[in-house]
């Protein structure tokens, strides 16, 4: 995953789009695939690493963690670590990330209507 440097012109483009227009904000958050396939597992309720990894076989452990970390520092995906050994950690949609679920809901029955090849 490549990371766009914050002094970059293109960091300052994708910046100023962003705070111009909320639906660019909004799927910068989301918009990538790893991104959105974890939330619409997250909707149907908690999950540990190892099952989202089951879940999405072509994701590495890596990409995998940072997509994690990226949805939990935008308040999009809750984590919860369990004082048990061996530790235990859950991953779930916060409030915030429930919020998102029929727009994910309103995507999907697009890409019922919408697809005509596999990718």
């Amino acid at each position: 995953m490549s990371k766009i440097k914050e002094t970059s012109t293109n960091f300052e483009n994708k910046q100023a789009l962003a705070n111009e227009c909320l639906e660019v904000y909004a799927s910068n958050i989301i918009g990538g695939q790893w991104a959105l396939a974890i939330c619409c597992y997250l909707i149907n309720g908690k999950h540990r690493f190892g099952e989202l990894k089951k879940r999405l076989p072509n994701i590495t452990e890596r990409m995998l963690t940072l997509q994690l970390r990226k949805l939990e520092e935008s308040k999009i995906v809750k984590r919860t670590v369990y004082a048990e050994v061996p530790p235990r950690v859950e991953y779930e949609l916060s409030p915030i990330g429930y919020e998102l679920e029929p727009i994910i809901r309103e995507l999907e029955k697009w890409g019922k209507k919408h697809k005509t090849f596999k990718i």
